[in-house]
């Protein structure tokens, strides 16, 4: 008998082939046959995010965002996921929104151009000279200024200029293009009003005089997670949390006729692999624990999503954090594998790996410690509560030349290693999911 007229009397005598003949193992009979029906999904829902109709996904676009929100709120619906917080799947929250009227830098007698300096805070209109009582901080040409720049908005306290080396000027601009003009804080978060504006600025040193003025306009301004949950069975009240950001940073500078930043990588792969996750789990109906599924607004202007979903959930009730970030394209340890930020922190990875042995999907520590990734993405909130909150990421950013570019499209994507990455996430999280395996904790940053 052929093998076709077998397989039209019975579709698992070609699982059960395969596996007697050892071409595939059973952890990948498994996975493979649990998600059959993932690429068209995977083609549908990454195409319509990082489509040109979605401009982007800006999150201080109120049109823009609220589009691609609501497609992912579609997705939720039909699905069958019960809304998180309001039925419309938005966890909305408002923002103080400070706008940067007018700016002007001076060095001794010189008026530095636009290009030369960054200022970002909410403060009231301002004046200072080298005479007030400001800090001052300088970013050297060997440091990395990324990490430089995020510790500095996020641990240095009060108004404080940063003297950038030349030799960053580059990255400088482009961080500029995100930050632009905006600061925005969550409303009620934050009982700090003392001031605390950051003013980055071009110079080979610190000079002998300066003059910074700001003038500033407030208002609020919406935004909103999107959250659906299947509630679990015997533990509804220990939490799985599957995430992403689902904004990206919208029109910028046009190269050649493009200037729209579509953000296939950052992070459509992503929020594409927690809708299915959330698909592949209804259909899968084995989750003893509630799973939480959330893509989260803002992670690009200072993860606010993230920080409003994270204050406003039990931490000691979240038994593990999936955030995925960046899936598109193979890790640097080659096709079929994922690195996970914090890989000691907890032994989340390590189960997972277990979970996986057998198939062809590895799961590593991440290769770029000096970047300090724990917490550089929308786990880190939850990871500093302790909670196993880690991220899963292939990107190879000391490498990737359409991070933040408008050249980071769906066809510079490989759509098959987006689908066996959901796959394996899925396989690896199993016994979580179940209940019959629970992470340990995080060492705690904070209380």
């Amino acid at each position: 008998m052929c093998l076709g007229l077998l397989v039209m009397k019975n579709p698992l005598f070609v699982l059960l082939f395969f596996l007697a003949c050892g071409m595939i193992s059973p952890a990948q009979g498994q996975a493979l046959g649990a998600a059959s029906d993932t690429s068209d999904h995977v083609h549908r829902i990454i195409e319509t995010l990082a489509s040109d109709d979605m401009r982007g996904r800006s999150a201080l676009s109120i049109a823009d965002i609220t589009k691609a929100a609501d497609f992912i709120a579609g997705e939720f619906r039909e699905i069958g996921l019960v809304p998180y917080a309001e039925d419309d799947y938005r966890q909305s929250f408002q923002t103080s929104r400070s706008k940067l009227l007018h700016q002007t830098v001076r060095l001794a007698d010189t008026v530095l151009q636009a290009n030369q300096y960054l200022i970002v805070g909410d403060g009231p209109n301002e004046s200072w000279s080298q005479n007030d009582s400001v800090k001052s901080i300088t970013i050297g040409s060997q440091e990395d200024f990324s990490q430089a720049f995020r510790n500095i908005l996020q641990q240095t306290e009060g108004n404080t200029v940063v003297w950038v080396d030349p030799i960053h000027a580059t990255y400088l601009a482009r961080f500029k293009q995100i930050f632009s003009r905006e600061s925005i804080k969550i409303v009620g978060e934050d009982a700090n009003t003392s001031p605390n504006t950051k003013v980055f600025i071009v110079a080979h040193q610190e000079p002998k005089q300066f003059l910074i003025e700001i003038e500033r306009e407030k208002t609020e301004f919406p935004m909103f997670n999107v959250a659906g949950i299947l509630p679990g069975k015997s533990k509804p009240n220990e939490y799985v949390v599957f995430s992403c950001h689902y904004d990206h940073i919208g029109i910028i500078d046009a190269v050649g006729t493009d200037s729209i930043a579509n953000g296939a990588d950052d992070d459509a792969s992503g929020t594409t692999a927690m809708i299915e996750l959330a698909r592949y789990f209804q259909q899968q109906d084995i989750n003893e624990r509630t799973l939480i599924f959330v893509a989260f607004t803002a992670e690009e202007i200072g993860m606010f999503g993230s920080k409003y979903f994270s204050h406003q959930i039990d931490p000691d009730s979240v038994i593990a954090m999936i955030n995925i970030e960046m899936i598109g394209k193979d890790s640097k340890f080659g096709p079929n594998s994922l690195y996970i930020t914090g890989y000691d922190a907890s032994d989340l990875g390590s189960i997972m790996q277990q979970n996986v042995q057998g198939s062809n999907f590895s799961f590593h520590p991440d290769p770029y410690p000096t970047q300090n990734l724990f917490y550089r993405s929308d786990n880190a909130v939850l990871a500093a509560l302790g909670v196993p909150a880690h991220t899963f990421s292939t990107s190879q950013i000391d490498k990737d030349s359409y991070y933040h570019t408008v050249k980071d499209e769906v066809s510079t994507l490989n759509i098959d290693h987006i689908r066996s990455s959901i796959e394996a996430i899925a396989l690896g999280v199993k016994g979580i999911v179940n209940g019959s395996q629970t992470p340990s904790r995080v060492e705690k940053l904070r209380d």
